[in-house]
């Protein structure tokens, strides 16, 4: 049929649907229009901060930088996040939302891969992107990356820990992030300790755990070595515990506690404590909160190196208010894949040669600048 009672039926099938999705649409428009309006009506560069939470004291530390660093560039600061570590949709809204309202940048600590396709709509649309801490994969779905050099990090405390020992044998117990361990933080913090310690590598860097179980090590003095262990702690006080047991019931010998974290290693002297070996063995840990320097100063932690997220968001600020006025993207640090916002190491018991800093003068600018 082709008469108006056709018409009807087809219109009464299909025109709910049909102006819902105009509405929907219009909806977008209006949504869109309304943010370039108040785009409109500041003069100054938007850039959005997207967090992986707004809960975690390190990127409160960020969110504090740089909110004084867009007052001091005249800048229009958007701060989000992620209801969670791990939640990618809430950032991915965010991102878009960025790009309706017309910033000039995004800032964006990644909760995961998801994230990437809503960046390169970003960049597409003309907005600099900046990853913060957590290289993105790959790193060119940013612009340019800020970020802790952590196989850096972990020298530091690899080689603090072979001059303690002074020549001793060295009984290894290695906290890592996940049990994977193929994570780029969790290799490069964990690689960078054996390395300090002057224990080679296996074949593989991609993975921990492939370097040789027993032999010499050669920083400080020198001498033999064991890794006991390998265990995951998932960043966490329960986890370090956890897994401190597990390496202690495997050798009760453990005299050097090598953590990817602050929380990994509380937890770790908690189960070392409970064992009556916190005397015996010493824990080296990456991170430099004020807390954490806190524990240095006490004795929990032997060393800490120190990593500076204010730094990161507040270079993160600036650079998009350079490149909005007419200036040139920065460049990575010489030798490396992005731009390396610095570390260094703090102890209340420094050994000669191994450069470092007191707690009190780290907790002057604990994740914040150097």
């Amino acid at each position: 049929m082709t008469g108006p009672a056709s018409r009807t039926a087809h219109d009464s099938a299909w025109g709910a649907p049909r102006r819902r999705a105009v509405c929907v649409a219009a909806c977008l428009v209006l949504l869109s229009g309304l943010l370039a309006a108040c785009a409109s009506s500041d003069n100054r560069t938007g850039v959005s901060l997207i967090l992986k939470t707004q809960t975690n004291p390190y990127f409160v530390s960020m969110r504090k930088a740089a909110l004084a660093q867009a007052t001091k560039s005249d800048v229009h600061l958007s701060v989000a996040a992620g209801t969670a570590d791990g939640d990618t949709q809430n950032q991915i809204n965010e991102i878009y939302t960025a790009i309706a309202r017309g910033d000039k940048g995004i800032l964006i600590t990644s909760n995961g891969d998801a994230v990437n396709a809503a960046l390169r709509q970003a960049k597409k649309a003309g907005l600099f992107v900046s990853a913060l801490d957590t290289p993105l994969a790959p790193a060119s779905t940013a612009n340019v990356t800020f970020a802790t050099d952590n196989r850096q990090a972990g020298r530091l405390i690899g080689k603090y820990a072979a001059a303690r020992l002074n020549g001793r044998p060295a009984v290894i117990a290695m906290l890592d992030l996940y049990n994977d361990q193929v994570v780029s933080v969790d290799t490069n913090r964990d690689q960078g300790f054996l390395e300090g310690m002057g224990i080679k590598l296996g074949k593989s860097t991609s993975q921990n755990g492939l370097e040789p179980r027993q032999g010499k090590y050669t920083g400080g003095k020198g001498g033999t070595y064991q890794v006991v262990c390998h265990r995951p702690t998932q960043g966490a006080i329960d986890g370090g515990r956890t897994a401190m047991e597990q390496c202690l019931s495997a050798n009760s010998k453990v005299n050097v506690v090598y953590s990817i974290n602050e929380p990994a290693g509380q937890g770790a002297y908690a189960a070392l404590k409970a064992a009556g070996r916190q005397k015996q063995a010493f824990v080296v840990t990456i991170d430099g909160s004020c807390q954490g320097i806190g524990l240095v100063k006490s004795g929990v932690f032997a060393a800490d190196s120190v990593q500076y997220p204010g730094k990161m968001a507040q270079l993160g600020v600036s650079s998009i208010a350079r490149i909005a006025a007419g200036g040139k993207p920065p460049a990575n640090t010489a030798g490396k894949s992005f731009i390396d916002t610095g570390t260094q190491m703090t102890t209340a018991s420094p050994v000669k040669g191994v450069p470092s800093q007191t707690p009190a003068d780290a907790a002057k600018k604990c994740w914040g600048t150097p």
